[in-house]
């Protein structure tokens, strides 16, 4: 497929970059997803909400390390995720890489991330990114402009996804629950925004922005009325990352 037919030539250009590899994460996705199953009381709720074709853009909320492995290895499709540059060294960053996901540096915009990102979604494929861009309370109360510049560019539908029970109550976020407890991933309906060409104001990034988190909020609040499950509320620690 030639990139004037996936968009790849359209402003900010991603032609110019090789494609992320995946096919190691298939095999991996295997082996962790019946360990999760063994390991959690995990419930997944209206999976058939996740489109199995086409780009998507998956905006679970953040609580813990355990998030990103977690939904890697349950999700219908593979997710290419973003990362800590920190992540990314050694043996650990090679892996990380070969299963395509994506290091990104958070102390100041990294335009290659950014575009690795709209290249996932121009090839078709899954990009999970977390709008509140750090762990916390989960809540979906802070809602970062990322995923509503990915959304502006691309076009791609926005899965919402509630995370509940990955922390417990006042632990901490770089830390797992215990073996046995209940998990809740709740999927909700997908929904679009407007494409917008280039130039993209940094006023219309935030205008989205703040759409999209009325749906992510309203999603999380039917999720905990449903499941009964409810957030556990702020970490005794902020994130270190943050």
């Amino acid at each position: 497929m030639t990139a004037e037919v996936t968009g790849h030539l359209e402003l900010p250009s991603t032609a110019d970059l090789r494609p992320l590899p995946y096919r190691l994460a298939l095999p991996m996705r295997m082996v962790a997803k019946p360990y999760f199953q063994y390991k959690y009381k995990l419930t997944v709720h209206h999976e058939a909400r996740f489109p199995l074709t086409g780009p998507v853009l998956m905006t679970p909320n953040h609580l813990s390390l355990l998030d990103g492995p977690l939904l890697g290895a349950i999700a219908p499709r593979m997710l290419h995720q973003l990362g800590k540059i920190e992540a990314f060294g050694g043996l650990q960053g090679w892996l990380l890489r070969r299963i395509g996901q994506i290091p990104v540096d958070r102390s100041s915009y990294d335009p290659l991330a950014v575009r690795k990102s709209i290249q996932v979604l121009r090839d078709g494929r899954v990009l999970n990114i977390y709008p509140e861009g750090t762990r916390g309370a989960g809540d979906f109360g802070t809602i970062r402009g990322g995923v509503a510049y990915l959304a502006m560019v691309t076009g791609a539908p926005i899965l919402p996804v509630a995370l509940l029970g990955t922390r417990l109550p006042h632990a901490d976020v770089e830390g797992f629950p215990p073996t046995g407890s209940p998990i809740d991933v709740v999927y909700g309906e997908v929904f679009t925004v407007d494409r917008v060409p280039f130039p993209r104001r940094h006023s219309d990034v935030r205008a989205v922005a703040d759409q999209i988190g009325d749906v992510l909020r309203a999603h999380m609040k039917a999720a905990v009325e449903a499941t009964g499950h409810p957030l556990p509320g702020g970490p005794d620690k902020k994130d270190p990352d943050e």
